[in-house]
């Protein structure tokens, strides 16, 4: 199957020198090595603090931040939480990004949505063989967690029995935290 759109992102990406990962969905089906499911659209983040720095590197590009699910401009000011998602629209080719926001916290990324939960900064992504980078897949299913959709659930269907132990076990005890009564739970244990 193609990864296509990864690998747009990744092209588009490739002299930006901050961290950056695709999410999601798609990072799913990276970690996996197949695409497993059709995709709508394609997400890639990056740190909040870095979100400037973002902007000016995509300097062809509009933005809109996301409020409460409304669209509204965004001019360069420094977006700080609840807001976590951006759009952005190419002005020549008019090609569509989505751009997630995440938090860290000196050496930690930090769960937007519950403030307890962690995990090192320094593992929270991996990369492809081709270099593609994707939030590790115990994150993407954290996030996937609230309000689960069918997409959602065959994505943690499709690689719970592949995560290693640990990963399992930080998936299992955020979740504990975040959603105590979560379907997806008594999978985990």
């Amino acid at each position: 199957m193609s990864f296509e759109q990864c690998r747009s992102i990744h092209s588009l990406m490739s002299g930006y020198d901050k961290p950056w990962f695709i999410a999601g969905g798609w990072a799913i089906d990276l970690f996996i090595g197949k695409e497993t499911r059709e995709h709508t659209d394609i997400e890639f983040a990056v740190f909040r603090k870095d979100q400037l720095y973002l902007k000016d590197y995509l300097k062809e590009w509009k933005f809109k931040k996301v409020i409460n699910g409304e669209f509204y401009t965004w001019e360069n000011e420094f977006l700080e939480l609840p807001i976590h998602e951006i759009h952005a629209l190419h002005l020549r080719n008019r090609d569509k990004i989505e751009i997630l926001l995440n938090e860290t916290s000196e050496n930690d990324w930090v769960f937007r949505r519950d403030l307890r939960i962690s995990y090192p900064l320094k593992s929270i992504r991996s990369f492809t063989v081709t270099g593609i980078p994707y939030l590790n897949p115990e994150i993407v299913l954290l996030y996937k967690a609230k309000n689960p959709r069918e997409k959602d659930d065959q994505d943690f269907f499709a690689i719970k029995d592949d995560l290693e132990e640990e990963k399992k076990k930080w998936l299992l005890h955020a979740l504990e935290i975040y959603e105590p009564e979560h379907k997806w739970i008594e999978f985990l244990i």
